[in-house]
């Protein structure tokens, strides 16, 4: 992403235009547009004309439109939608439309007061790194199937899914057993080269992954027809490859890929691998050391409150609520327990460890101490109680009742 040009005051109120270069671009788009936003961008329109005779032509044009944003969608690329907010020759004013946003095509995207909050600003700031992309190529195996992956820091992106039908093997036909898996060995290459950037040097990592030896088989041929086909360029990353068991040959296995032992060496150093490690922990602290590690919005609340939150797992998906006052409210939190020292690791919902975090509510801590929750919903009912108390005495002394 390019940062073409930025004014927010700071009141949180102003305008950044960015131009989007790739599909994890238009994911951090996504996320920073807002119900209510002003967004300029490039749309084709197509225009009809009448002549005075009657007749009419229709031509497509292209133009510049602003929009305040009803909806947004993801699903294929980013469209935006919303009604005409500034005067244009073809669109009259108030005219609903849909902007597909394009890459290399500049979006400006305008909030009203608060709206560049610190997350929407931290966002832009790290769209905008030089040389963000891709970390992880991952191929996660079965006997027959195949899963091409690429991981960035907040995507998870797949590229295609193989699959070759193996006959069983059985003593009397041992040989087309072997013909099917040299021919899923055969294409599984050739989908590799094609399309696993394994030579770019961004990648740190090429993960094949696989629950029984099928990892191990797969490298060795990779290995072995390289060397045949003398790829010196896929040779030359060998030690980039990292072998890797999991429990099944899915996509959801990645989250067991990235807190991996083998893994965790080679990438300590990503944004998605720490992300996978924490959840991993979280997870492991729910079933033997309860009291740290509380999660739903209410009780993570209550221990940020109390100064616990060692560690914040929040989910990006919490920050697009439609509701202007509910983002707020998990902005404030992100900004409360940064303050007093917590770390936070902001979940994407693109990533196998955001669907995860996603399905536990969106939102879990760590926290420094152990809390009961129990006891800390009884003191809060208590202290609320007390409020409610004080405030009737001091209605009652306000308003004595007439004797």
């Amino acid at each position: 992403m390019k940062l073409v040009n930025r004014h927010v005051d700071k009141y949180g109120k102003g305008h950044v235009t960015l131009r989007p270069e790739d599909d994890e671009d238009m994911w951090h788009l996504y996320n920073l547009i807002q119900v209510g936003d002003h967004v300029r961008a490039p749309a084709i329109r197509r225009v009809q004309n009448v002549s005075a005779t009657g007749s009419s032509e229709s031509h497509r044009v292209r133009l510049n439109l602003t929009l305040a944003v009803t909806r947004q969608t993801s699903t294929a690329g980013l469209s935006i939608s919303g009604r005409v907010v500034s005067e244009n020759p073809h669109v009259r004013m108030g005219a609903f439309h849909t902007l597909d946003i394009e890459a290399n095509r500049d979006v400006r995207i305008e909030k009203n007061e608060g709206g560049w909050d610190s997350i929407a600003r931290a966002r832009v700031e790290e769209s905008c790194v030089p040389g963000r992309g891709a970390e992880v190529a991952a191929v996660v195996c079965g006997e027959g199937t195949a899963v091409f992956c690429l991981l960035s820091q907040n995507m998870t992106v797949i590229l295609q899914r193989l699959e070759v039908p193996i006959p069983r093997k059985i003593a009397a036909n041992s040989s087309v057993h072997e013909k099917g898996l040299q021919r899923f060995y055969s294409q599984l290459y050739t989908s590799f080269l094609r399309l696993i950037p394994y030579s770019n040097p961004s990648i740190k990592a090429i993960v094949i992954a696989s629950p029984g030896w099928v990892r191990d088989t797969v490298f060795d041929y990779l290995m072995s027809e390289a060397n045949r086909a003398g790829n010196k360029a896929l040779l030359s990353v060998r030690s980039k490859f990292i072998k890797v068991h999991v429990t099944s040959p899915h996509v959801h296995s990645l989250v067991e890929v990235l807190k991996s032992p083998e893994t965790v060496s080679q990438l300590k150093e990503t944004k998605f691998a720490r992300e996978g490690i924490m959840l991993d922990r979280f997870f492991k602290m729910l079933g033997s050391d309860e009291m740290r590690a509380w999660y739903g919005p209410d009780h993570v609340m209550l221990a940020a409150d109390r100064g616990a939150v060692g560690t914040l797992l929040i989910s990006d998906e919490l920050f697009r609520a439609s509701d202007p006052a509910v983002r707020k409210k998990y902005v404030n939190l992100v900004e409360d327990v940064r303050q007093k020292g917590a770390e936070v690791l902001m979940f994407s919902s693109m990533h196998e460890s955001g669907q995860q975090l996603n399905q536990l509510t969106g939102i879990a801590a760590i926290l420094t101490f152990p809390l009961d929750v129990e006891v800390v919903e009884a003191e809060e009912r208590e202290a609320k109680e007390e409020q409610e108390r004080k405030k009737r005495e001091e209605a009652g002394e306000e308003h004595p009742e007439q004797s």
